[in-house]
């Protein structure tokens, strides 16, 4: 495959999920993980630098020690985890891609384990520590994710400003939105705004989607 075409099918390769409507059953939802696949399928040389999500200092060798993580009140077991660059063909293409990255935007990625062991859910945050560059357009990606799942059958409410908070650029945006699918609940935050008290060079931005298993509608 020549580098123009290679390039050209990187965004296809970098999917949330398979497909754009979220009312068609998809196939995975990120890269190869697909929520309700058991964590013992889940290849350790594609997702690395695993850790307790919620208690910091805790690493892991593998997912199959996800009991060592607290489990929260719906009892799943959050688990951080990286992309491993050393097997991804992309990341040698373009350092545009290297990281962990969905849609473009350096992110921190958890997976949600049930007590059986099994995926339920995928958490993904942009990553606030990414160069500055990245983090003033990390609204951004709330944007693709919509795009990715089908524009309609979301349900959004706005939060006002309150305590002093302001707009960054003009901007004000403090946004959930929740869609379901068959097999699927989506919740999508994404925020800009300046908090009081934060210098003209700081404020929030970011996007955070949460993907749960679910039964039915």
């Amino acid at each position: 495959m020549s580098h123009r075409r290679l390039i050209w099918a990187l965004p296809l390769l970098l999917l949330l999920v398979s497909c754009a409507d979220a009312n068609a059953r998809q196939a995975t939802d990120l890269r190869d993980l697909s929520l309700g696949m058991s964590v013992a399928d889940i290849s350790p040389e594609k997702y690395i630098n695993l850790a307790c999500a919620d208690k910091q200092g805790i690493k892991l060798a593998g997912w199959k020690d996800f009991r060592t993580c607290p489990a929260d009140e719906m009892g799943l077991h959050g688990i951080s985890f990286r992309f491993n660059d050393e097997v991804n063909p992309l990341a040698a293409v373009n350092d545009k891609y290297e990281g962990t990255k969905v849609g473009g935007h350096p992110v921190l990625l958890t997976g949600l384990v049930d007590g059986s062991g099994a995926l339920q859910g995928i958490r993904i945050d942009t990553d606030p520590n990414a160069r500055f560059f990245w983090r003033k357009k990390a609204h951004l990606l709330a944007l693709i994710v919509k795009a990715r799942y089908g524009e309609t059958g979301w349900t959004c409410r706005e939060a006002k400003p309150h305590d002093g908070e302001t707009p960054v650029g003009g901007l004000f945006i403090k946004e959930r939105c929740e869609k379901r699918s068959e097999r699927r609940r989506l919740v999508l935050d994404r925020e800009i705004y300046r908090r009081a008290g934060q210098p003209l060079s700081d404020f929030v931005n970011a996007t955070h989607l949460v993907i749960e298993q679910t039964t039915g509608h």
